[in-house]
């Protein structure tokens, strides 16, 4: 009774506030299924790391002296010293993808690079709103939709808002079925919607799909530098998928190894979820400017393609400028449904697709740029 009545009057209220954000998350992650293979280990890590006297995290416990905590040291080792988790991730990310619909349309490169005008919107924004730069950056890469990406560039810039960062970039990639419709429909009229568009497939052979990720990984490597460990430990994943040889090992990666560090990255990440860190006016912020990158990631896509449409006899539907964020697969799927519901028999899912895995692309890229810019003011 003791212990219990010390552990209450420890308590603080933004302790508690955090209680209620964590059992939000795992509501959000079990009754509506947002993300929840990372929003349910964030939602109960936010509970853990905001239980007084327990040890989870470095702590002097009476009578027992300094605890190791177990979140704390995962952190220190998986995330603050080494990156290792979350660019390990992007080894199963690469060997979950298809990178066909790109190759055979090749031009749907363009708007995965036009759908990351949300990352500088955001960053331009952060700044205005007195964020540092290191920050400002750290938060606009929200606007890449990866969550991975979002903590690896937060945790090499050493931001703040490691752990505010990391749960708008999970929870605005969950709600990609909501903001997208919205944004688009902000910037095209029912006749674009509604644009038919004919998919006729170039050859993608064997050869050409192995050759992609160790072209991708050279060309990047010389051009940006900064990205190669996010892209290369994509494309090596994707490697391994394409390859014909390691299908036992590409099934590892696609199941075993993304499932185990996707859950100890989600509770791992809690670490930056302590209520004295968390619960400010900086992290209501940040919530609104990943809206805001969300946004202006979908309206630079959707516009890229109104652009191209000026000079194209063979229109493209606007929406799939939308797709090339790299929320992959929802994205390509939120197109394709509004496009079905403008005009049913309407079919635009590879070309959406298509652009859906060059963001994926893009956004690893953008996110390395952004770090080797922002090192240079620094």
């Amino acid at each position: 009774m003791e212990f219990l009545v010390e552990g209450v009057l420890a308590l603080t209220w933004q302790q508690v506030v955090m209680y209620g954000i964590g059992i939000l998350l795992i509501w959000l992650a079990i009754k509506k299924e947002y993300e929840p293979s990372l929003l349910l280990p964030m939602g109960f890590g936010a509970i853990l790391v905001n239980l007084p006297n327990t040890g989870v995290l470095n702590q002097v416990l009476p009578g027992v002296g300094e605890v190791r905590g177990v979140i704390e040291w995962l952190f220190e080792v998986g995330i603050e010293a080494s990156e290792a988790m979350p660019i390990l991730l992007f080894i199963g990310i690469g060997a979950m993808i298809d990178f066909g619909p790109l190759l055979s349309k090749p031009v749907m490169f363009l708007f995965g690079a036009a759908a990351q005008f949300g990352i500088f919107v955001a960053i331009l924004v952060a700044c205005v709103l007195g964020f540092d730069l290191k920050d400002a950056a750290s938060i606009g890469i929200i606007g890449a939709a990866d969550g991975p990406t979002s903590i690896l560039v937060s945790q090499v810039l050493k931001s703040n808002y490691i752990g505010a960062i990391a749960v708008a970039a999970y929870s605005y990639m969950a709600l990609v079925p909501i903001v997208q419709p919205f944004a688009i429909r902000l910037v095209t009229t029912k006749k674009e919607r509604c644009i038919h568009m004919d998919y006729e497939p170039g050859q993608v052979n064997k050869a050409m799909k192995i050759a992609f990720p160790i072209v991708v990984t050279l060309i990047v490597g010389l051009v940006a530098p900064s990205s190669v460990a996010l892209v290369g430990f994509l494309m090596f994943g994707n490697l391994l998928r394409e390859c014909g040889v390691l299908g036992t090992m590409s099934e590892t990666a696609q199941n075993n190894l993304a499932n185990l560090i996707t859950l100890l990255l989600g509770i791992t990440i809690a670490f930056s979820m302590q209520a004295d860190r968390f619960v400010n006016v900086n992290t209501l912020l940040i919530m609104v400017i990943g809206l805001v990158a969300f946004v202006f990631d979908t309206i630079g896509g959707v516009l890229f393609a109104k652009i191209l449409n000026l000079f194209l006899k063979k229109k493209i539907n606007p929406m799939v400028g939308a797709a090339g964020i790299s929320a992959f697969p929802m994205s390509a799927r939120v197109v394709q449904k509004m496009a079905q519901k403008e005009e049913p028999g309407n079919i635009i899912l590879m070309h959406a697709a298509g652009a859906n895995v060059s963001g994926q692309i893009a956004s690893v890229v953008a996110g390395g740029l952004v770090i080797s810019l922002v090192t240079q003011f620094l």
